[in-house]
């Protein structure tokens, strides 16, 4: 659970940058804030994944793949469910003319 809030907080971190930067830029530089969101939370995901990997494991416990899976690949993978969601969520409103 607290992986997740983390990689959220990153996701959105990411968003608002690209938000930020638009404001300041006062056009838009970057079209789609919720890709960067997603780019930067996945790159947080690889060094964090890499750290996992590249520790030594600890004497108890079930080993880093259960580690990497359960603290890094499952959180991913619910933020981009999320953002494929919304996406679509998007592109139907769209094409419904709202």
């Amino acid at each position: 659970m607290g992986a997740l809030i983390f990689y959220i907080g990153i996701y959105f971190l990411g968003y608002y940058a690209a938000y930020l930067i638009n404001q300041l830029a006062c056009r838009i530089v970057i079209k789609n804030r919720r890709l960067l969101g997603l780019v930067a939370a996945l790159a947080v995901g690889v060094i964090h994944g890499y750290k996992i990997i590249s520790s030594p494991p600890p004497h108890h416990g079930d080993g880093a793949g259960y580690a990497l899976a359960l603290y890094v690949i499952l959180p991913l993978t619910i933020i981009m469910a999320g953002v494929l969601f919304l996406r679509w969520q998007d592109r139907q409103d769209e094409a419904d003319g709202r």
